[in-house]
């Protein structure tokens, strides 16, 4: 183990029906007035929305609500909750929805107290404050709820940057894993891809020696596996629908690379340029980019590859455990091939130059040049 530093400060509140908590929560933490930011229409539709402003009208909470937010949440419309959360005066951001709802809900809350124009914030200033943000999640994946960070795409200029500052940490995270039981088969794929791909960066590219930690990632991918496999049988099976939503939860909330020394974030890094540029969902671009990373990387860490293979798989060699995650990517149909998605290989020279962008931004520019991201992107034609 290395040094490290862990404090996580989101309160944590799991359990059916606990979405109507909201309103006390906000009332104890003295919050008056919110900008309640969500998606489209489901929370609509579901009931969800209204049963939220049941309990904020019970406990005398204000509210202005900001609907709109998109998968791949996109800067323009981020702005503009920026907007309106200045002109109400609200003290707080509440999101209720999923990964893109939070992580534009965290945008807002930076910029809600900005002079500055929020791009800023996503290409290099300090987070130096931002309005406290409350969550209640839809769908289990990208672990904003118990992070400190956001991601939101440019679409002028084709950049899917991140904000990862402590002051946006969710200040209480509710979750009611029955509120992901209507959520669709291949987004539940595509979460459960994020999900591994988070803790699996750190596990391959981090210094040898932090047993513990190795033990906890393969716990959440093991438990991820699983209960995805359950639910792709029984979409509403609750028990795994709950171990997949706080595995998901756990697998970014800081607790895995905790004494693992420095690492690295390679897949997300090239993935970003994959969604920004054809705005695919996240978790697609993730199983195309994995498997032809871990290709490419095998030979930096030959061991760690054997004994992911042997943890997760029972297998004997790195290379059959790389192939083994693809056929599963395969069986919960999430793609693996870049003409899955329709993106063709004379893009990659683009894609490539667009990731290695933000690979300089992460300081890992040096690691992962133009030609090496190319490299990897061939190995998922």
């Amino acid at each position: 183990m290395f040094e490290f530093t862990f404090h996580n400060p989101t309160k944590i509140i799991f359990g059916a029906g606990k979405e109507s908590l909201i309103g006390s929560e906000l009332n104890a933490a003295g919050i008056k007035r919110v900008l309640l930011v969500y998606g489209q229409n489901s929370v609509v539709k579901s009931g969800l929305l209204d049963r939220v402003m049941a309990s904020l009208k019970a406990s005398n909470i204000g509210c202005t609500q900001f609907g709109g937010v998109v998968s791949n949440p996109v800067l323009s419309h981020a702005r503009e909750g920026v907007a309106l959360a200045k002109r109400d005066q609200v003290e707080a951001i509440l999101a209720v929805g999923g990964g893109s709802v939070l992580d534009e809900a965290k945008a807002i809350a930076v910029g809600a107290l900005a002079n500055e124009d929020l791009w800023q914030f996503f290409i290099g200033k300090e987070v130096e404050r931002a309005l406290p943000v409350f969550t209640i999640l839809t769908i289990a994946a990208t672990g904003s709820e118990m992070n400190g960070n956001s991601v939101v795409t440019n679409a002028e200029t084709k950049q899917k940057y991140n904000i990862s500052s402590p002051h946006v940490y969710p200040k209480v995270s509710i979750l009611n894993p029955e509120l992901t039981h209507s959520v669709p088969l291949n987004y539940t794929a595509y979460s459960a891809v994020d999900a591994i791909a988070h803790v699996i960066e750190g596990y391959f590219t981090k210094q040898p020696g932090t047993h513990l930690q190795d033990r906890l990632v393969e716990g959440i991918v093991k438990t991820v596996i699983d209960t995805t496999d359950l639910i792709m049988a029984e979409p509403t099976h609750a028990k795994a629908r709950a171990s997949f939503m706080w595995a998901a939860t756990l697998a970014l909330n800081g607790l895995t690379p905790a004494g693992i020394g420095p690492y690295s974030f390679p897949n997300h890094m090239i993935e970003h340029a994959l969604s920004a540029i054809y705005n695919i969902p996240h978790g697609a671009g993730l199983s195309i980019v994995m498997p032809a990373w871990m290709k490419w990387y095998l030979p930096k860490n030959p061991g760690q590859f054997a004994r992911f293979a042997k943890e997760i798989f029972g297998l004997d060699s790195g290379e059959a455990g790389i192939k083994a995650l693809e056929q599963w990517f395969v069986a919960i149909k999430s793609p693996v091939r870049l003409g899955e998605v329709d993106i063709p290989a004379a893009d990659i020279e683009a894609i490539a130059e667009n990731a290695e962008g933000l690979a300089k931004q992460w300081g890992i520019g040096g690691l992962y040049p133009k030609a090496s991201i190319g490299e990897i992107l061939k190995l998922a034609v």
